[in-house]
């Protein structure tokens, strides 16, 4: 058995092996958890903010139809789309600061003993 041989098998070994989590990477899932239902939300309704608004653009611009209710709905749609994308960032900002109110005290007790001040 060369070398390689004995490196393959024990990076083969290293994926069987029960992970250990130290503090840094609990820190990290600590901050990600904080912060990934603000950003799931976020993102999500700026999707859908974004399809309204060029739905509304399609039906103003005439690509689905033309005349004056396309027009009017059209405008409808276009203004709705463009305030769930303006509401978003706020909704965005409030559940941001919610996700780290709720998380604050494990991720700085967890700093604390990394940093060694505990």
């Amino acid at each position: 058995m060369n070398d390689l041989d004995k490196v393959y098998a024990e990076s083969v070994a290293k994926d069987y092996m029960p992970k250990e989590t130290n503090k840094v990477r609990q820190l990290k899932k600590l901050d990600e958890r904080a912060k990934l239902p603000a950003f799931i939300s976020a993102m999500t309704l700026g999707i859908i903010g974004t399809l309204i608004f060029g739905t509304g653009m399609c039906f103003g611009l005439g690509v689905f139809g033309t005349g004056a209710v396309f027009m009017i709905v059209g405008v409808l749609l276009g203004l709705a789309g463009a305030a769930i994308c303006i509401t978003n960032y706020t909704l965005y900002k409030k559940l941001l600061k919610k996700g780290k109110e709720k998380y604050a005290f494990e991720i700085l007790e967890l700093a604390k003993e990394i940093t060694g001040e505990a």
